[in-house]
């Protein structure tokens, strides 16, 4: 598995310039803000999904088949989704539909 990027701390410049003691001595919380601006800060969350067309599963994978699969890079999971769309999905779509219940005697 390829290690993660050290974190470098970023450069000031004349648009994020590093902040003083002034600045911080001036600086204020956000309840201490007036409620138009504290709403406006907020985070709101994500929000809902344009196109909610997956769900969020737990799968457990072998570590040989996840290291391969991680290995191929980003999107690795949209990968499995795409495999796994591709072979079993397409496989099995037929002969589910065909099914019938067995009656019991």
């Amino acid at each position: 598995m390829p290690k993660k990027p050290k974190f470098r701390e970023p450069v000031p410049d004349a648009d994020s310039p590093e902040w003083t003691r002034d600045m911080f001595r001036r600086a204020k919380r956000i309840d201490e803000l007036p409620e138009n601006v504290q709403a406006a800060l907020k985070r709101k969350g994500r929000g809902p999904q344009k196109a909610p067309t997956k769900k969020l599963v737990s799968i457990r994978l072998s570590p040989d088949v996840l290291e391969a699969v991680r290995a191929t890079g980003n999107g690795w999971q949209v990968r499995i989704d795409e495999t796994l769309r591709a072979q079993f999905v397409q496989e099995h779509s037929s002969t589910s539909t065909k099914k019938t219940r067995r009656k019991v005697a």
